[in-house]
C-alpha cells in the first residue's frame, strides 16, 4: 500500500510566531498530537518548515534553562522540530513506517513537487492493523514486557527525563507493584503550561521541581487482557485516541505495555521491510 492511499491531506498548521499556548488549543480542538509549523514570507506565501509535537512543548518546559518563562514567551519557532523528514505520495507504506522507527518520530509529512500535500502519521498506518491479517496475532506477540516505570511520589522533572531518555511518551506508575496511573508527556506539557500561569515568576522553577507524578498522572488506567489480538487493540487505539494500552493478566497484573510503535514494528515486519 502506498502513502497516498492512507495520509490525510488535511494538514492542521500553524504560524512559528503564535506561542505553544495556542499550539495546545489548537491541538486539543482538532484531537491531534502534532502540528505542521508554517512561515509566512513578504508575498504572503505559507511555507512550511517544521513540525511541533506535544512531546517537544512538554521537553521544553521540562528543561532549567527555560524554567522561569512564562509560557506566552515560547514561540512555536523556539520549541519545533525544524529538522524535517518528508516522504514522497508513492512510497510505500512499510517504508514510511521504518522510517518513523529510525528516528523516533509520529507523523511525516509528505511532499509532491516540493510541495506539502499531506500528513502520515502512526494513526494512519495503524489502521491497516484491523484487516484480517492480524486477527491471529495477539498483545502478547509484541507487546514491550521491560516495562519503563516511575512512582506517584517521583518529581515531574524525574519522569520527564525518564521520558526523554527512553525516547517514549507514556510511562506506568507503579505503586507497590501496583499499576497506579499512567503519565504521558500531553499530561506534562499541559501541567507545566498551567502551572506557570499561576505561580509568580520568582519561585517558576524551585516549585516546578516539587511537582509531583502524582499531581499530574491519570489514575483513569485503561487496560487491555494478553488475549486481546492486534486488529482488536489497533481499533481501540483510534476509536479512544490514546496511544498505548497497560496489558494485564488473568489476576490483574500488569505484563506489559502495547503501543503505536509495537504496531509500528509489527507492520514493518509483515511488509518485509529490511
Amino acid at each position: 500500500m502506498r502513502v497516498k492511499n492512507i495520509m490525510s491531506d488535511d494538514v492542521v498548521s500553524i504560524d512559528k510566531d503564535q506561542n505553544i499556548c495556542d499550539a495546545l488549543r489548537v491541538m486539543k480542538k482538532n484531537k491531534l498530537s502534532r502540528l505542521a509549523v508554517i512561515n509566512t514570507n513578504h508575498d504572503n506565501v505559507k511555507e512550511m518548515v517544521g513540525m511541533i509535537t506535544e512531546k517537544d512543548i512538554a521537553n521544553k518546559l521540562g528543561s532549567s534553562k527555560y524554567g522561569n518563562l512564562p509560557p506566552s514567551h515560547f514561540h512555536v519557532s523556539t520549541v519545533m522540530t525544524n529538522e524535517l523528514i518528508a516522504v514522497d505520495m508513492e512510497m510505500n507504506m512499510g517504508d514510511a513506517a521504518n522510517l518513523m522507527l529510525e528516528n523516533n518520530i509520529g507523523g511525516l509529512p509528505v511532499m509532491e513537487d516540493n510541495d506539502v500535500v499531506g500528513l502520515i502519521t502512526k494513526s494512519d498506518i495503524i489502521d491497516t492493523c484491523r484487516g484480517k491479517v492480524y486477527e491471529n496475532k495477539f498483545v502478547t506477540d509484541i507487546m514491550s514486557t521491560e516495562l519503563i516505570t516511575v512512582s506517584p511520589s517521583d518529581r515531574l522533572v524525574h519522569a520527564r527525563r525518564v521520558m526523554l531518555d527512553a525516547k517514549v511518551g507514556r510511562l506506568l506508575v507503579m505503586e507497590d507493584e501496583y499499576l497506579a496511573g499512567v503519565i504521558t508527556s500531553k499530561d506534562i506539557s499541559r501541567a507545566m503550561i498551567s502551572f506557570r500561569k499561576v505561580v509568580p515568576d520568582k519561585h517558576k522553577s524551585a516549585r516546578i521541581r516539587n511537582l509531583l507524578v502524582d499531581d499530574v498522572m491519570s489514575q483513569k488506567i485503561n487496560t487491555v487482557p494478553t488475549t486481546i489480538s492486534v486488529a482488536e487493540i489497533a481499533q481501540m487505539m483510534l476509536d479512544q485516541r490514546i496511544s498505548g494500552f497497560p496489558v494485564v493478566d488473568d489476576d490483574n497484573k500488569t505484563v506489559g505495555l502495547i503501543t503505536k510503535t509495537d504496531l509500528l514494528d509489527l507492520i514493518v515486519e509483515m511488509e518485509g521491510v529490511s
